[in-house]
């Protein structure tokens, strides 16, 4: 019977001590594979049906978040969608964001002149939502240091003034369990935590749509794609198709195995696995002398004062992030207590 373990060491093979994911993850050999297969049949001239792929990666990602299929769009990055939501605000209406947070998320707001937006500390986030918030958007994991929101209160608060939320899980999704069902808006990049190919991102929206005009629809946004290739759209997509982009076809090849994997592990265990790691390295910095910053929970911990030392660090065959002059480590399945200890060792040397 294969384990967590043995899965992983079949996938994974790191030529280094990879401590990144927070920037970008590594692909399991399925997906490579996967991908190396569809490469040389479009060489061929004989591509296979990458549609179908598409279709399969929107399926997964649907599971993973506890929502149906028909209620996630398929694009390419968390700004296009944050673009769509924002584009959808009333003039005046006010946005809620947290200080500091990914630019993707909040930029496209602000680009709205004409919206009202109030950013607060991340802990503040539902305590400040008030009447006539229109729109609370926030990071589930803020990419910067880990900290994880509590999205509990949150969406507590959104309900109680009648404001929807707009949830970023590209540092969440894959290892903290997620039930988009209970936000208005969820998007997430997969090749961090959900270890996709570059080109992947989704979007959940509520049943009813969540009110967004599909601005940007193609014909991938056509209720019969192939027989909206020319002129108008006669029919949009019922479901949440209709916010597709148009894929990137071989990405998604690799992402339909990405994230079966993440299924077939199981993101409690993932999360189990990552969260150890990552507190085994917080216990190692205190017992040095350096106290990481607070975000429990998080498999992201980052350490002020020390980003300076990435380039030594990546001489040294560890690969971490410098993030405004703090060291920034993200542990996911593919690393191990070695790898902790390795990161430890070069950091006393």
């Amino acid at each position: 019977m294969e384990t967590f373990e043995s899965v992983v060491r079949t996938e994974f093979a790191p030529g280094n001590t990879y401590l990144n994911t927070a920037s970008s993850g590594l692909l399991p050999a399925r997906s490579v594979e996967a991908m190396r297969t569809a490469l040389e049949a479009a060489a061929a001239g004989r591509p296979t049906d990458m549609f179908a792929d598409v279709e399969a990666a929107r399926a997964s990602f649907a599971r993973l978040v506890g929502v149906p299929g028909e209620r996630v769009a398929a694009g390419g990055s968390v700004a296009v969608y944050s673009g769509l939501i924002a584009a959808s605000l009333p003039e005046g209406a006010e946005v809620l964001t947290a200080e500091g947070d990914f630019s993707s998320v909040v930029n496209p707001f602000h680009v709205r002149r004409d919206l009202k937006l109030r950013a607060v500390p991340l802990e503040a986030l539902a305590d400040s939502v008030r009447p006539g918030t229109a729109l609370v958007a926030v990071s589930a994991a803020q990419s910067a240091d880990g900290r994880v929101a509590d999205l509990a209160a949150l969406t507590a608060a959104a309900r109680a003034h009648g404001a929807r939320v707009f949830l970023d899980a590209s540092q969440a999704a894959g290892w903290l369990g997620l039930d988009a069902g209970e936000f208005d808006y969820v998007a997430a990049v997969a090749f961090k935590w959900l270890m996709c190919p570059r080109g992947v991102a989704f979007l959940t929206v509520p049943a009813d749509l969540g009110g967004l005009s599909p601005l940007f629809a193609g014909w991938v946004a056509g209720e019969r794609p192939w027989d909206s290739c020319y002129g108008p759209v006669e029919q949009l997509a019922l479901s949440a198709r209709r916010f597709d982009e148009s894929p990137a076809l071989f990405s998604y090849v690799g992402a339909r195995h990405s994230l079966r994997l993440v299924e077939e592990l199981g993101p409690d265990a993932v999360r189990a696995h990552d969260l150890g790691l990552a507190e085994r390295f917080r216990t190692g910095l205190r017992e040095s002398g350096n106290e990481p910053l607070s975000a429990p929970g998080s498999p992201i911990v980052t350490v002020p004062g020390l980003g300076g030392r990435q380039p030594e660090l990546a001489r040294a065959g560890v690969e971490v992030s410098d993030r405004s002059g703090n060291l920034r480590a993200a542990f996911h399945l593919y690393n191990t207590a070695a790898d902790v200890d390795r990161l430890l060792d070069v950091l006393a040397g």
